[in-house]
């Protein structure tokens, strides 16, 4: 019968590719079907290949993060990393990847991994679980500064950008500049999105009118 799950392997350390191998080859559900030891030469394998699952080492001849989000609309994605920074792992994740296996602990969880990632979940180690969980408890700083806040009341209450900087005695182009800021700092389009962002921080309320 043919194993249910496909599975090529990118990596640039033949050992560890072996390792791999040995490891997966003790499942008969799951048959490594490629390898690759280069990025350039992935596509091509997982065309041959057919496969319904990659084992990608996040930094080969360079990083793979940038190849995640066009390599998970053709396969499921299992990053497996020597780096052990929640940062790499995190950025992987929001890439696209569907877990990430760190190679220290390899032996132990590759899979668990990959069974979470067949039944259509989400797998990290717990060490990130608890990373994560961390930066959640935290407070988050403030995006922005007490000028920044001045502005986007003005602005949300429905002054132009001329009556802001009469009223805050400087010029329209700093106006300008600030509004710039806070629309990047917050990833916001336009003064409606803005209005709707200051009334759901508390920076005015909802039943203000323009002055």
């Amino acid at each position: 019968m043919e194993p249910s799950l496909r599975i090529a392997i990118a990596d640039d350390h033949a050992l560890f590719r072996q390792g791999l191998r040995s490891l997966l080859d003790l499942r008969p559900d799951l048959a490594v079907v490629a390898e690759v030891e280069r990025l350039d030469g992935l596509d091509a394998a997982l065309d041959r290949a057919r496969c319904d699952l990659l084992l990608l080492d996040l930094q080969m001849e360079r990083s793979s993060l940038i190849e995640i989000a066009a390599l998970t609309k053709r396969v499921k994605v299992i990053v497996v990393t020597a780096s052990e920074q929640p940062r790499d792992a995190l950025e992987a994740i929001r890439a696209g990847a569907h877990a990430v296996v760190f190679k220290r602990f390899a032996i132990e969880t590759l899979m668990e991994a990959i069974d979470t990632v067949r039944s259509g979940q989400v797998w990290m180690p717990a060490s990130l679980q608890t990373h994560i969980a961390a930066e959640l408890r935290e407070p988050q700083p403030e995006p922005l500064t007490t000028r920044e806040r001045e502005v986007v009341r003005h602005v949300a209450l429905g002054l132009r950008n001329a009556e802001v900087a009469r009223k805050l005695f400087v010029s329209e182009d700093t106006i300008k500049t600030h509004l710039n800021n806070v629309f990047r700092k917050l990833g916001l389009r336009d003064r409606a999105q803005l209005t709707r962002y200051a009334i759901r921080v508390g920076i005015i309320g909802t039943h203000e009118q323009p002055p």
